[in-house]
């Protein structure tokens, strides 16, 4: 049985859908689900001699220095090579943000922005530049990445 033939069977998962959708539309279900994959989804650090998988829900932000990137997690600190510019790419759909010229970080852990300062959930603080100013305050206040 595919799943729309067990959703039009299913009557408490159709009032169950026919409420969010009253509530929270299609963007929410958008949203949901981008968070459900999230949660889900490994992020890979590589170096010469390690390998290791973190879920990127667990990371607050990435840091480059030359091409050695540091990802501040949960659970620790890992490292990896690469470009700042292609794990941006490969992060943005799940909430993630250039917020100055070496870092990005995840929306979904910042608690407060003042005065080009970003505090994570954590406590940690991160420099916001001007140049990456106005994009990151327009993401964090409507709870999602800018387009």
């Amino acid at each position: 049985m595919n799943w729309m033939q067990e959703l039009s069977q299913d009557k408490n998962l159709q009032e169950t859908l026919t409420r969010f959708f009253n509530q929270y539309g299609f963007s929410g279900l958008n949203e949901a689900l981008l968070l459900y994959s999230k949660s889900e989804q490994d992020y890979i650090c590589k170096t010469k001699n390690s390998i290791s998988k973190v879920k990127i829900s667990d990371i607050y932000f990435l840091k480059i220095r030359t091409h050695a990137i540091t990802v501040h997690t949960q659970h620790g600190v890992y490292q990896k090579y690469g470009s700042l510019a292609k794990e941006q790419k490969l992060l943005s759909p799940y909430g993630f943000i250039k917020c100055n010229q070496s870092c990005i970080v995840s929306l979904e852990k910042i608690r407060s922005i003042g005065n080009n300062t970003i505090t994570l959930v954590n406590d940690d603080q991160l420099h916001m530049s001007q140049l990456c100013a106005p994009k990151v305050l327009i993401a964090f206040s409507r709870g999602g990445v800018y387009k």
